[in-house]
């Protein structure tokens, strides 16, 4: 159990380093507020979807 709690915070903070640094990244490119914090959302959710892709991966071949 402790494993699994302290990989969901690892993978939460690594989403939002990622999500941070797209809307930095947007902001140095001359985006909006808006559309900066719309590309560290998208950012978010892509790392996340992909985190919970490869564990199910893994569960399926560990099974």
């Amino acid at each position: 159990m402790t494993v699994v709690l302290l990989t969901t915070a690892l993978v939460i903070v690594i989403a939002l380093l990622a999500s941070a640094g797209a809307g930095k990244l947007a902001r140095m490119d001359g985006a909006t507020y808006p559309a900066a914090l719309t590309r560290a959302a998208i950012t978010f959710a892509a790392v996340v979807t992909l985190a919970t892709t490869v564990a199910g991966t893994f569960a399926a071949l560990l099974n």
